[in-house]
C-alpha cells in the first residue's frame, strides 16, 4: 500500500483505510450483503492505548421512551449497539496523537429475535500524522462546525463569537474557553504558528497579501512585526471605505511597520490573494496561502483551507508576485508571471504547478480545470464557493457536462437561497443553515446558523483521488472568467494523490454534513410545516420490519449510490 491507505479483503468483507487531514475515511463494502446484515460496527484503538473504544452513533432502532426524551442529539449509542448504516464514515478524532490508530470493523447482523450477533471482523492501523509531507508541504482545514451539532453540545446554541459587522472585528471582544482553536482547527494552527515563528527570530520578514482582515489577534501578531512587515490589504467596495477594518488594519500597520510599507490595491478587481511570505534574511524561506481570509467568517464560521509551502523555490515564486503587485499592480496582467502555468519541482516531493492572476485570458488558468474534469475517469469532488454566479467559463462548463457521466461526483457550491449540494445521484437540494436552528428532526437538538454571510468558502476540485492521476486545483482563485481576468488571485494544481485524498475526504466531511439538512428540510418542511417532524431510527432486517433493506439503493447496478459504495473501499 502506501501511507495514506490501507485495504483489506475478507470473504467478500472489505475495509479501507483512507487518510485525511487530523480525520480518517473508512470504506466498507460486502460483495454479497445477507438479507440480515444491519450495519457496520466501528472500533478504534489510538496510539498508545490498550483498548479498542466503539464509534458512537446518534441514532438507535428504538428507544425505551420517546425519542425526544431518550436522545439529546448526542452520540449515545455504541456502534456494537447502533451500528453504521453508512459504507463509508470518517473518524475525527479530537485530539490526533501521532503514531498509528487502528480500527476493528465488524459486519452487524440482526436475528429474528431482535438480538444483534457480530460478523465478520477487519482489523487495520494508519498514521493520522498531522503533517502532509515533513517538510515540504502542509494542508490545512477550518473546522466548518459552527452549525453542527457538535458544535450544539459544546458551546451551546446561540454563541457570541462572532461581530454582527465586519468592519467592527478589530475592536471585538473575543470569547474565552479555545472555541476558536477549536473552530479554526488546523488552518488556524498553520496561520498562528507562521507568525509566531516570524515573529520570535528578527531575521525574519514577512509580506502579507490580504482581503478580509479583522481578526483582532492575527493583526496584532502583525503589528508586533514591527518594520519587519509589509503589506498589500485590498481596497475595492466596503473595504475602501474609511471605516472598515481593512483600512483601520492598514493604518494600524502603517504606524508600526511605516507608512511606505503598507499599500491598499484592488487590481482590476479585487485584491484576492490570502498569502503571506516569510523570508530569512532576505530569502525567501515559505509561503502560506489558500481561500482563507484572515477574517472571523474566513477562520471560525466558513469552510477553508490554508496551505504552508516550506520550499523556498515556491516562496520565491509568491515573493516575485507580490514585489510586483507592491510596485505596479495595475499592469501585472501584462507581466510575464501572470502569462504562465509556473513548475516548482523538488527531487522526492510532488510537482506544484502555480498560476496568477489576473490575467489577460482566463482560459490560461481555467482550461486545465476544465480538461481535468472531463478527464477523469473515476471521482470528481469539489466545493466552489460562488460557482452560482458563474455563468460561463471552463469551470461551469465541465461541471455541468459531469452531470449524468459515468463518473461519481460531489459537490457543494453556495447559492442566493443558501447552498446547493449536488448530490450523488446528480439531483441538486437546497441548504438552509438556519433550518436547524428552528426546526430540527428528533434526535438532533437545535443549531446555530452561523450568522449573516456564507457558510463554505472553499475553492477545491479533486479529479480522480483513488488514481495515480489524482489532480487538485486549490488557492485564492474563484475559478472564475470574471475574477480570473481582473482579480489579484492565486491557483495550485498539485498531482498527488496523498494531497488528493486529504481534499476528498474534506469534500465527503462537508457535503455529508450539509446533504443531512437537505434531506431534513425536503422531508419534513414541504410536506406537513406545522407538524412536528419524525423521529429518526436504524432499519431493522426486512424479515422483521416488511420494508427494503437500508442497503438495497446502493445495489442498483449503475448508479451514483453503487459507485459511492465501490469506491471508497476498493
Amino acid at each position: 500500500m502506501d501511507d495514506f491507505s490501507v485495504a483489506e479483503i475478507a470473504q467478500g468483507f472489505r475495509v479501507k483505510l483512507w487518510r485525511g487531514e487530523r480525520m480518517c475515511l473508512l470504506g466498507m463494502d460486502v460483495d454479497q450483503p445477507e438479507a440480515d446484515l444491519v450495519g457496520f460496527s466501528i472500533e478504534v484503538m489510538e496510539p498508545g492505548g490498550r483498548n479498542f473504544v466503539p464509534l458512537n452513533n446518534r441514532l438507535n432502532f428504538s428507544y425505551d421512551q420517546p425519542a425526544g426524551a431518550a436522545v439529546t442529539g448526542g452520540r449515545l449509542f455504541s456502534s456494537l449497539d447502533a451500528p453504521f448504516q453508512k459504507f463509508r464514515w470518517i473518524h475525527f478524532p479530537w485530539d490526533v496523537k501521532n503514531g498509528t490508530y487502528r480500527y476493528r470493523v465488524s459486519k452487524m447482523h440482526m436475528s429474528l429475535d431482535g438480538k444483534l450477533v457480530q460478523g465478520r471482523q477487519i482489523e487495520l492501523g494508519l498514521s493520522l500524522d498531522p503533517v502532509t509531507y515533513d517538510g515540504f508541504l502542509d494542508v490545512g482545514f477550518t473546522r466548518n462546525f459552527a452549525s453542527s451539532q457538535a458544535f450544539a453540545e459544546k458551546f451551546g446554541d446561540r454563541p457570541e463569537l462572532i461581530p454582527d459587522k465586519a468592519s467592527a472585528g478589530l475592536e471585538y471582544q473575543k470569547a474565552n474557553g479555545g472555541v476558536y482553536q477549536w473552530l479554526g482547527f488546523e488552518a488556524l494552527q498553520l496561520l498562528e504558528d507562521l507568525l509566531e515563528a516570524a515573529i520570535a527570530d528578527p531575521n525574519y520578514t514577512v509580506d502579507l497579501l490580504a482581503y478580509d482582515l479583522n481578526e483582532p489577534d492575527i493583526v496584532a501578531r502583525l503589528e508586533r512585526l514591527g518594520g519587519r512587515l509589509r503589506a498589500i490589504i485590498d481596497n475595492s467596495g466596503e473595504h475602501g471605505k474609511h471605516d472598515s477594518a481593512e483600512s483601520k488594519a492598514a493604518a494600524r500597520l502603517a504606524v508600526t511597520a511605516g507608512g511606505m510599507q503598507v499599500k491598499r490595491t484592488h487590481f482590476q478587481g479585487l485584491q484576492h490573494h490570502k498569502v503571506i511570505v516569510v523570508k530569512r534574511n532576505g530569502k525567501p524561506e515559505q509561503v502560506l496561502f489558500g481561500s482563507t481570509n484572515f477574517s472571523f467568517r474566513g477562520l471560525y464560521i466558513q469552510a477553508n483551507n490554508l496551505i504552508v509551502v516550506r520550499a523556498p523555490e515556491a516562496a520565491a515564486l509568491f515573493a516575485q508576485v507580490f514585489e510586483e503587485a507592491f510596485r505596479d499592480p495595475g499592469h501585472f496582467a501584462a507581466n510575464p508571471l501572470a502569462q504562465q502555468w509556473h513548475l516548482i519541482k523538488v527531487d522526492g516531493k510532488p510537482a506544484l504547478h502555480f498560476c496568477f492572476s489576473p490575467h489577460q485570458s482566463s482560459a490560461l488558468s481555467l482550461n486545465p480545470v476544465g480538461a481535468a474534469i472531463d478527464q477523469a475517469s473515476s471521482s470528481v469532488l469539489y466545493s466552489v464557493a460562488f460557482l452560482n454566479q458563474i455563468d460561463s467559463g471552463p469551470t461551469r462548463e465541465a461541471l455541468d457536462r459531469l452531470i449524468g457521466r459515468p463518473v461519481f461526483s460531489y459537490g457543494v457550491v453556495n447559492n442566493d437561497a443558501g447552498l446547493a449540494v449536488r448530490k450523488p445521484d446528480g439531483s441538486v437540494g437546497l441548504v438552509d443553515f438556519a433550518y436547524l436552528a428552528g426546526k430540527a428532526p428528533q434526535p438532533f437538538r437545535r443549531e446555530w446558523s452561523g450568522g449573516q454571510g456564507i457558510n463554505i468558502h472553499h475553492k477545491f476540485i479533486v479529479t480522480d483521488f483513488s488514481l495515480a492521476s489524482a489532480k487538485v486545483f486549490t488557492g485564492s482563485s474563484n475559478l472564475a472568467p470574471s475574477g480570473e481576468s481582473g482579480n489579484g488571485d492565486n491557483l495550485m494544481m498539485i498531482e498527488d494523490s496523498k494531497v488528493a485524498t486529504a481534499y476528498a475526504i474534506e469534500a465527503l466531511r462537508m457535503f455529508d454534513h450539509l446533504h443531512f439538512r437537505t434531506l431534513m428540510k425536503e422531508t419534513f418542511a414541504p410536506a406537513a410545516p406545522q407538524l412536528a417532524p419524525k423521529s429518526l431510527t436504524l432499519k431493522k432486517p426486512t424479515a422483521i420490519s416488511g420494508e427494503p433493506a437500508w442497503f438495497e439503493s446502493s445495489y442498483v447496478p449503475g448508479s451514483q449510490k453503487e459507485k459511492d459504495r465501490r469506491l471508497f473501499s476498493s
